[in-house]
């Protein structure tokens, strides 16, 4: 039984290993690295002793078996990853800037990981908490979008929370269907994890206070996750601002899945029962040792690193 799952896309990541060197120049790279947000995601959350499963694809190839090795090491039930030879795993190239900036191409038409069916039922499901649903996943294909809609309408209806990341990405945005898609989730979410550009997206307005007003218009939603980088995160309920999170400082050699070791350390925190602000703190820990190591998926991060990381900082 999963306590935590997840739906979406996965792939390796092949990576500049030096800033300001974009992609159209010939230099070297790094890689290949399992990756895909919500692989990223998984992963955490499983490497933080929870039970955990994702429904995905992969190609039958070396890229695949490259992730599929590095989720099974992590303890996250992959049995219901797809494994086909109908197309090649998803890959991701990614460069940075001095600026903070990242560049992506993404190659992942006519692959596995955007093929996986919802499943027929929620056997298998009946004791998860959470289902987490990324932004990215919903513009990556439309149909894979409708499977992922069909997933979170199952799991709510027996009372699992819907967790949103909206993690939208340009480079991705390809299909105006995928806003009505990206709506249809969030008036479906219990907990929303935006940036500030995000949140105000969702909530059709430009100023901050405004929007955090319009998003607890909807019925569904409980908590508002608002992550804004470099200033650390507030925590919201329908009574206002209960938790301002700073960030734990750590000598950063890649930022690329920071923010979903964030989501998925804090949702972690939710389901041990902890306080909101021992979740905050949960998810700053994780998104710093994430942040610490380069690669998306390659930060030490376990119940005794998230743990030191907070009492060291304490």
């Amino acid at each position: 039984m999963a306590e935590i799952m997840i739906m979406g896309e996965l792939l390796v990541e092949i990576m500049r290993p030096h800033e300001d060197v974009p992609l159209y120049e010939s230099d070297y790279f790094r890689g290949p690295f399992p990756s895909g947000a919500p692989g990223i995601f998984i992963s955490t959350a499983a490497r933080l002793g929870h039970s955990t499963a994702i429904i995905s694809g992969v190609g039958a190839d070396d890229f695949g078996e490259n992730i599929m090795r590095r989720l099974k090491k992590d303890g996250v039930d992959v049995s219901r990853v797809l494994v086909s030879d109908k197309g090649n795993t998803g890959v991701a190239f990614v460069t940075y800037f001095a600026d903070g900036e990242r560049k992506f191409l993404f190659y992942m038409d006519n692959s596995p990981c955007v093929m996986a069916k919802a499943p027929e039922s929620t056997k298998g499901f009946e004791d998860t908490k959470y289902m987490h649903i990324m932004g990215c996943s919903l513009m990556s294909n439309v149909e894979f979008a409708h499977e992922i809609v069909k997933t979170m309408k199952m799991m709510k209806a027996q009372g699992t929370k819907i967790s949103f990341d909206p993690n939208v990405r340009l480079e991705m945005m390809r299909d105006p269907v995928v806003l009505k898609i990206l709506q249809e989730v969030f008036d479906n979410s219990t907990i929303l994890m935006p940036g500030v550009s995000e949140l105000k997206m969702l909530a059709g307005e430009e100023d901050l206070e405004k929007a955090i007003r319009k998003v607890f218009e909807n019925e569904s939603l409980e908590l508002l996750v608002l992550k804004n980088g470099s200033k650390g995160s507030q925590i919201y309920t329908r009574k206002g601002l209960e938790v301002e999170m700073g960030i734990y400082k750590v000598e950063q050699l890649d930022a690329t899945g920071a923010g979903d070791s964030y989501d998925a350390a804090f949702i972690c925190g939710l389901a041990e029962g902890k306080s909101l602000k021992e979740a905050a703190q949960m998810g700053a820990a994780a998104g710093a040792l994430n942040a610490a190591a380069f690669g998306p998926m390659e930060g030490d991060i376990s119940p005794e690193t998230v743990r030191g990381m907070i009492e060291k900082n304490s």
